[in-house]
């Protein structure tokens, strides 16, 4: 009988929970040629997969492309549904670990982790072919059926926490805002020291005033539509904006001061929150567009906002829903509302359809 044919992949052979697996390196060219999609019909208790989610693959592919000398994937896991042979380069030591692994071309291999990635490589390489020669990691278990397949599944998503958004922010040196978040935070005499870096969260006893992912939301607001010569330039003048603003918020520098608790002021106030350093954010970009050097007279009104969230008057249904701070595109807007009303700036026609619909709820609730 002839013998079938093979692929061959260079390996190296691991134990985990007394099975053999095993490790090699494949060329981004063969990826979409050996891991086929063929599962997507199937209901789920009989796909060992998640259906690929096809808005994805383009961001991906398009990360690929765009970072062309930087690029990183992690590697594929998949399963070997058919014969598959490891031959050792010999049989002691380290020699036995190290060989050619032999899978019949006849067998099917069955993505465990990384469908995304394999659809994002060939819609890479369609548009640059000449990323077919680099390699990925991929690892390659014995398949044991669809009950193993489906568990292996659930056991390696079964710990994979997405990083926080600061945190992503804080490495993340390809984003140009990332970057200016980063010195905003560090340079500031607003933000310095009180911003939580790697936690898009703050609990009730931490000593930070702010994320770095507010503060990126709000610079992001603020520079949006405006050319700066280069990084440092945007970054020293959002310091300028935020330093001026924060003369007419005590509160900030009372906890730089250690009078006041980060705590404290974030459960008494809004004006730490995200949503109100986005709402800052628009209106000082609107601020900034005014003819002159007057700008820094034009935040003084700001002082005078009650930001207290006791004033549920004025702040509930705004930053407020049921009294808890709510992040929302819409409280965004009816933040910057009351923002804008102070300062004397125009409201845009979506604000004011926004603040038109606010005042109509509220008087119909009065009737």
């Amino acid at each position: 009988m002839a013998k079938s044919f093979e692929y061959v992949f260079p390996a190296i052979r691991g134990i985990q929970a007394g099975r053999e697996y095993y490790v090699s390196m494949c060329p981004l060219r063969l990826i979409p040629k050996i891991f086929l999609f063929d599962e997507e019909e199937l209901v789920p208790e009989l796909r060992a997969q998640r259906i690929l989610n096809r808005a994805r693959v383009p961001d991906i592919a398009h990360y690929i492309l765009e970072n062309r000398n930087t690029y990183v994937f992690s590697a594929i896991t998949a399963s070997v549904d058919g014969d598959l042979r490891f031959e050792a380069m010999g049989s002691e030591g380290e020699t036995s670990r190290i060989g050619a692994l032999h899978v019949d071309m006849r067998a099917r291999f069955i993505i465990n982790d990384g469908q995304h990635r394999r659809a994002a490589v060939e819609l890479a390489i369609k548009e640059e072919p000449s990323l077919g020669d680099e390699t990925i990691s991929v690892v390659f278990f014995a398949d044991r059926g669809l009950e193993r397949s489906q568990q292996m599944f659930a056991d390696l998503n079964r710990h994979a926490i997405r990083p926080s958004r600061s945190l992503g922010l804080l490495y993340d040196h390809r984003n140009d805002l990332s970057k200016i978040a980063r010195l905003v935070a560090l340079q500031s005499a607003a933000f310095k020291d009180v911003v939580e870096m790697e936690r898009s969260t703050l609990s009730e006893r931490s000593r930070k005033l702010f994320t770095l992912s507010a503060i990126y939301s709000g610079n992001a607001a603020l520079l949006d539509g405006n050319e700066f010569a280069d990084i440092d330039h945007a970054a020293k003048r959002c310091i300028e904006y935020w330093d001026e603003a924060a003369k007419y918020l005590p509160e900030w520098g009372q906890v730089r001061a250690s009078k006041m608790t980060a705590g404290e002021v974030r459960r008494d106030f809004l004006h730490s929150h995200a949503i109100v350093l986005q709402a800052l954010g628009i209106a000082g970009n609107q601020v900034l567009s005014l003819p002159g050097a007057s700008w820094k007279q034009r935040l003084k009104p700001i002082g005078s906002i009650d930001w207290s969230r006791s004033n549920a008057k004025l702040w509930e249904g705004r930053a407020l829903i049921g009294g808890r701070v709510s992040k929302s595109s819409h409280n965004v807007t009816l933040t910057t509302n009351v923002i804008k009303q102070k300062l004397g700036l125009e409201l845009s026609p979506d604000e004011q359809r926004v603040e038109h619909a606010l005042k109509r709820g509220r008087d119909g609730a009065r009737d």
